[in-house]
Order: C-alpha cells, then sequence, then structure tokens
C-alpha cells in the first residue's frame, strides 16, 4: 500500500492566504496632526463648525462670565472617501472662488467682532493647515463662549503636540454638549490608557449621535470584552460608517460560525450570514476593500462569479494584493491565464505571498522550474511557510531528496501539516521509520488526514494492527477513502458485515473501485438465486450488486470486469461478456484471459481462444494450461501437449493437477507407444 501525500499538487495554499489577524481592525491610536494616524482608517472627525447647527439662544454659563451653546453639533470636517464615515460636512465645496468669497466675509465679520464668524473662521483656517492664522480666532470665539470653536481649539492644540491642553479645551466643549469633542476627549483617554473615562465621553458623544463616537464606543467596548459593542457598531454602521460595516459583518459571519479566512464554502446560508453579507456590501459600496474582497468570496462561492469579479477588481485595485491573487485564480479558472498572471504579478510584487505560490505553480507546470523555485522563494520570503513546502514538492520532483527534506523540515518546523507529512513520506521511503513516525504523529494532530492514514500504515507494517486500525478509523472519519476500505477489510475479516458495508459504502460513494468491489461482493453473497419467468425465461433486473461491479469496472478495475462479464454472460448477452472479459484481459487479468477464451471457443473460434489461453497460462492460470495441453492433444501436438499439461500441474489448483498429470501420463505413453 502506497503512502498518501507525496505526490500532492505543487499548489497547496488556496485563493486566500490570511494572517491571523485577518478582518481585524488596528489597535486603537489616537492621532490627529503632524507625524500622527488615526486608529481604523478613520479621519480625526473632531472640527465642529459655529453656527451651523447651534440652536439659538440656548446658552449656559461658562468660564469667567462667558457662555457656550448647549445644542448638538456634529459639524465634522468633509472627508468622505477617506474616513469611511459617508457624512459630508455641513456645507459642500462650492469651488475656490466661492471659498475665498466666503473667507473674506467672514473675516469682516470676525473683525466686527462676530463669534460666529470668528469660530467658521477658525475652522476653516484649521481644515487649510493655517494654525497660526486659526488660533487666534479659534482662542477669541471660545473667549466669547463658543463651544465649537473650544472643540477646534482642542484639535488645534493637538496638532501643535499639547495633547493636554487640548483635552482642558475639549472637556469645556463636551461638558457643554458638544458630541465631536467628547469624542475627541473619548480618543485621548484610551491613548492614555484610562479605558473608563474614555468609555464615558465615547458614550456621551455615541448618545448624542455621533457616528464617530459610536463607531469608537464600539471599539473600546469590544477590546474590553463587554456587552454593548453589536449595538454601537450598528449604530455607527447604520449611519454609513464603512469600517463599522465591515467590522460588524465580521462579527455576524462569526456568530454564524464563519471563519476568518474568505475560503469558507457558503454563501447566504443563514438570515445571519444574509445580513453580514448586506454590511459587507455596504462598505465595499463605500470604497472598503477588504469587504469587497470578502463580498467577492461569497459571490464566488456561490457561483456569482461576474459580480464576484468585480468586487475583487475593485478591492485589487485600491491596493488590496489579496483581491489581486483572487482575481487571478478567477481568470484562470475561466481559462485566462496571461491575464491571471498580470494580477498574481502585481499581488506577488506588494508582497502577497500565495500570489508568489500560484506563480510558482504555473511555472513548474509549464516545466520552468527555476522560474518555479524564484517565485517560491519570493513567497518564502513574504512569510509564507508554502513557499518552502513547495520548494520542497519541487526538489523532490527533481530527485534532490536531501534539498527537498531541508525544505520540508522548514515548513514543517513552522507548523505546516502537510510539509510534516511530506517530509515522514521521505523518511519513512529512505527507511528511517523511526524518524518518519513522529512527523506523521504531528501531522495527524495538525488534522492531516494522509498523515493519520500514512501512520495506520506504519503501524499495520509493525503488526500493531489494532494501532492500525484505529488511525484508519480516525482518517476514515475526516473522510480519507483509502482508509474507509482499510477499515471495511478489517471489519470483513472480523465478521461484521454491518460495519464494513457502511465504510465500504462510504470508500465507493468516493470513488475507490476496490471499495466498489467489494462492497459489490459483499451484496452478492447475500443475493438470493435469481427468480425464473413463469414460461422458463429469466427475467432480469439489475440489481444493486451490479450497479457496485459496474461502477468499479468502469474505473478500470479488473476483477470487477471479469465479474461484469460473467454476469452478462449468464444473462446470454455474449457481446457484452466478450467486451468486459476483453478489457480486463488487456489490463493484465489472467482470468479476464482465460474466461474470453472460454466464450471464444464456445462460439467456435478456439485458434483465437487459444491466444488468450496461452498468454493466461503464461500469467500463471492452470486451467488454461490444461485448457491448451487438450487443444494441443486433439491437434496431435503430443509434445507441446504434454508440456503445457506439466505447467497445468505445476500452477494447480489441486483439481487442475489432478487432471493434467492423467493427461499427461495419458501423453506420455502415446509418444513412449
Amino acid at each position: 500500500m502506497d503512502v498518501m501525500g507525496d505526490k500532492a499538487s505543487l499548489l497547496e495554499t488556496g485563493r486566500f492566504a490570511q494572517p491571523a489577524d485577518f478582518g481585524q481592525s488596528a489597535d486603537f491610536v489616537h492621532s490627529v496632526g503632524h507625524g500622527h494616524s488615526v486608529g481604523h482608517g478613520q479621519s480625526a472627525g473632531l472640527l465642529e463648525s459655529a453656527g451651523m447647527a447651534e440652536p439659538a439662544g440656548v446658552v449656559e454659563p461658562f468660564g469667567a462670565g462667558r457662555s457656550v451653546g448647549s445644542g448638538s453639533s456634529s459639524g465634522l470636517v468633509p472627508s468622505a472617501g477617506r474616513d469611511g464615515t459617508g457624512e459630508t460636512g455641513e456645507a459642500s465645496e462650492a469651488g475656490e472662488a466661492g471659498e475665498v468669497a466666503e473667507e473674506a466675509r467672514r473675516r469682516l465679520a470676525a473683525e466686527a467682532g462676530d463669534v460666529e464668524a470668528m469660530s467658521v473662521l477658525g475652522a476653516m483656517l484649521l481644515r487649510r493647515g493655517d494654525l497660526d492664522g486659526a488660533e487666534p480666532q479659534l482662542r477669541a470665539a471660545t473667549a466669547a463662549g463658543d463651544r465649537a470653536a473650544a472643540n477646534n481649539l482642542g484639535v488645534l492644540l493637538y496638532q501643535r503636540g499639547y495633547p493636554d491642553e487640548a483635552a482642558g479645551w475639549w472637556r469645556i466643549a463636551a461638558v457643554a454638549g458638544s458630541s465631536a469633542a467628547a469624542h475627541a476627549l473619548g480618543r485621548h483617554h484610551r491613548e492614555r490608557g484610562d479605558e473608563p473615562a474614555a468609555e464615558y465621553w465615547l458614550r456621551q458623544s455615541a448618545e448624542q449621535g455621533h457616528v464617530l463616537g459610536a463607531y469608537a464606543l464600539a471599539d473600546l467596548l469590544e477590546h474590553r470584552g463587554v456587552s454593548g459593542a453589536e449595538q454601537w457598531m450598528r449604530a455607527a454602521a447604520e449611519r454609513g460608517h464603512r469600517e463599522a460595516a465591515y467590522r460588524l459583518a465580521r462579527t455576524l459571519d462569526r456568530a454564524a460560525g464563519g471563519e476568518e479566512d474568505p475560503r469558507r464554502g457558503r454563501g447566504a446560508g443563514t438570515p445571519a450570514e444574509g445580513e453580514a453579507e448586506q454590511w459587507y456590501r455596504q462598505a465595499a459600496a463605500r470604497g472598503h476593500r477588504r469587504a469587497a474582497l470578502q463580498l467577492g468570496a461569497i459571490l464566488e462561492k456561490r457561483g456569482e462569479l461576474k459580480e464576484a469579479g468585480r468586487w475583487y477588481l475593485t478591492s485589487a485595485k485600491d491596493g488590496e494584493a489579496r483581491a489581486a491573487c483572487a482575481l487571478g485564480f478567477l481568470l484562470r479558472d475561466a481559462g485566462d491565464t496571461e491575464s491571471a498572471v498580470v494580477w498574481w504579478l502585481r499581488a506577488a510584487q506588494d508582497g502577497d505571498g500565495n500570489a508568489a505560490n500560484a506563480l510558482g505553480a504555473l511555472y513548474a507546470e509549464r516545466g520552468q522550474p527555476q522560474t518555479a523555485e524564484r517565485w517560491y522563494r519570493a513567497a518564502l520570503e513574504a512569510g509564507d511557510d508554502n513557499g518552502a513546502y513547495n520548494l520542497g514538492l519541487l526538489c523532490a520532483a527533481q530527485g534532490r531528496i536531501g534539498q527537498a527534506e531541508q525544505w520540508y523540515r522548514r515548513a514543517a518546523y513552522a507548523g505546516h501539516r502537510e510539509a510534516a507529512n511530506a517530509l515522514a513520506v521521505l523518511l519513512l521511503q529512505g527507511g528511517d521509520t523511526s524518524g518518519a513516525e513522529p512527523w506523521f504523529s504531528k501531522a495527524a494532530e495538525s488534522g492531516s488526514v494522509d498523515a493519520a492514514f500514512n501512520l495506520g500504515i506504519l503501524y499495520a507494517g509493525r503488526g500493531e494492527e489494532r494501532v492500525a486500525l484505529r488511525c484508519y478509523e480516525r482518517a476514515a472519519a475526516a473522510g480519507h477513502t483509502e482508509a474507509a476500505l482499510q477499515v471495511g477489510i478489517v471489519r470483513l475479516r472480523e465478521g461484521d458485515e454491518q460495519d464494513a458495508e457502511r465504510y465500504l459504502r462510504s470508500a465507493a460513494g468516493a470513488g475507490n473501485a476496490e471499495a466498489a468491489y467489494r462492497l459489490a461482493a459483499l451484496l452478492d453473497a447475500r443475493r438470493p438465486p435469481a427468480p425464473a419467468h413463469e414460461l422458463g425465461e429469466s427475467v432480469h433486473e439489475k440489481t444493486e450488486c451490479e450497479e457496485w461491479y459496474e461502477r468499479a469496472a468502469t474505473q478500470g478495475h479488473r476483477r470487477a470486469q471479469v465479474r461484469v462479464g460473467m454476469l452478462a454472460a449468464a444473462r446470454g448477452d455474449v457481446v457484452e461478456a466478450a467486451r468486459w472479459y476483453r478489457e480486463a484481459a488487456e489490463a493484465g487479468s489472467r482470468n479476464g484471459a482465460f474466461n474470453l477464451g472460454l466464450l471464444l471457443a464456445r462460439e467456435g473460434s478456439e485458434p483465437e481462444a487459444a491466444v488468450w489461453w496461452t498468454r493466461a497460462a503464461d500469467a500463471g492460470h492452470g486451467r488454461a494450461a490444461l485448457r491448451l495441453a487438450l487443444v494441443c492433444a486433439r491437434r496431435g501436438d503430443l509434445v507441446e501437449g504434454q508440456r503445457w499439461a506439466d505447467r497445468a500441474v505445476t500452477l494447480g489448483p489441486a483439481e487442475v493437477a489432478k487432471r493434467a498429470a492423467r493427461l499427461r501420463d495419458v501423453l506420455r505413453e502415446e509418444l513412449s507407444a
């Protein structure tokens, strides 16, 4: 019995080689301004414009006789397409000329003492990056009690590198009811590690309807492992936050039993999965490239390849290397290998090890091992252990066994289970049984079905049948066809026909010809005699055992072919019987050759029959040798007849040997007379 897994395909990685944290946002980063980045791909979202959404006449005491408006104001900087929130600010851009005119108007009003104009002008300059121009305007408006100006002054100070002073102004604005300031203050506290304070202020922001506050609160609650994260993530997603939509979809995926890897073979099969798909779709439509990748994977598994390709393309154009790799596979499957290579190259150049492996496999198939090796090494450099495994396979195929073992070891030590199995196969083939066993065990424990089966072969070779059987059962439970066959054979030997049938059906149904033949033989032995028609003509209805014989026969199983031929001959279908006998005989079956000879002899073609009997006898068939001895005796060729009789005596079985001995003695007497 051959070990499994040593002739595996060069490409073992599938379409998506995901890092462990795929689909998860980065750790929280609070930042605005020079040299900083904002967590989760979000823009600061902190600026607030005075006078735009403030209800008039509602003021509260503040500071030294000053007041700040207590109404709600979101007032985010227009940043759709950058932070993914979908918010467009409080006014669209009216063109450069319009901005200049607006700024001039606001400046004149500010110089005249208009507090709202000071606040708005400060915000405009802050957006532009003119911190020096913005600061006096914002300070003046803040001193006059403008809440939005206090928030924006905090933004400015943060950008200047004074986070603590910025937090002071954010606190003032947040207390006065600014949801944007509460969001900024919450993020500031989280950056400082004060998560309870961060939760307090982010909750204030979220409850006031601030979309970024809702998202940041959800992220914090998820990080802390407390309830409520999904509620606020959903709130942010419903208001157009694309990262929230993506993360909500991932949460729903996990709740529905989905995997982090989009290779899962399922579509929107449950309500949770269907809802997850909708959120992926919303996030993807807003430009979220990972959501587009996930959506493409779901659609591809569902067979909607055209739409899947569109989303892969969208994601790939946005820089998602995994989408470019997946698009390459989609194109290859459609027969457009050259276009596939273009996208694999793009993905590989962006550091996608899976794409590099795909290129390596492609060039290996084309007979360009050096180019294949270069790409496998590139995959390895990208951190993909499949590169080492594929290098091992490539070296093994070229007979470079020492190098193959080194690459297998490297991948196996990195936890690659199929590399561990391949290494064990290599060691076993080299006679190192003790060295192979631990690698088979490690691979089997990691989930390699082939390794579990191979471990069974190893134990069976040592005579440890019960241990081998447990290994076979383990592999069979995971769907290993050959292992199911072996368990079925053991059960037959033990007399447990019911359990044997179950395993044989499993293996036969998966396409194993030997299992189909043994199952047919088991059913055949139980079959009652065929009933006869009342007029004496047999009525033939194909039984289940005949169907399994035929399935095995069509797969090239020689004994099954002989058996199908015998069944056809029994019902008088000589042509069908001859066809199956001939097919078996030409494949090397001595029984097929013998039976074909019998059929031809009955049809009056004894010379042709003798040809097939000769082939059968040369392969060790005693009855065929006896038939040839009889043919030669009838022809008067006593010497040749005696030679075949001697051959039949040697080949047996006992009954044939006895008859052949009598014939030989008769021929000997004739020759000596």
